[in-house]
């Protein structure tokens, strides 16, 4: 896979990985709980999200064969850059008015 796919994939992913904890009640979108899920359980979910897809961008650079290293600087913009994906999911679920 070339770099520019891989670079592509990784953001789909984490566009589609930001939103997931606010449009479906199951954790991760696979497991169902008993309980309604608070804003505290998306936030966890959404930490953990983060870091599946730092790892799965890890993998995908050291598969290219070119891994740089990474600063504190760098964690800090992909995770509000992650915060930035996760909006259109929040919006959703915390923002938009209901019809009923």
């Amino acid at each position: 896979m070339n770099t520019s796919l891989s670079s592509w994939l990784v953001i789909v992913v984490a566009l589609l990985a930001a939103s997931l904890p606010f449009f479906t009640e199951r954790v991760f979108g696979l497991i169902p709980i008993k309980f309604t899920k608070t804003v505290w359980v998306r936030l966890v979910e959404l930490i953990a999200l983060y870091f599946g897809v730092g790892a799965m961008g890890f993998l995908l650079e050291a598969n290219a064969g070119n891994r740089f290293e990474q600063r504190w600087e760098f964690f800090a913009i992909t995770a509000c850059l992650f915060i930035v994906f996760a909006f259109p999911g929040f919006v959703y679920r915390y923002l938009r008015k209901n019809s009923n």
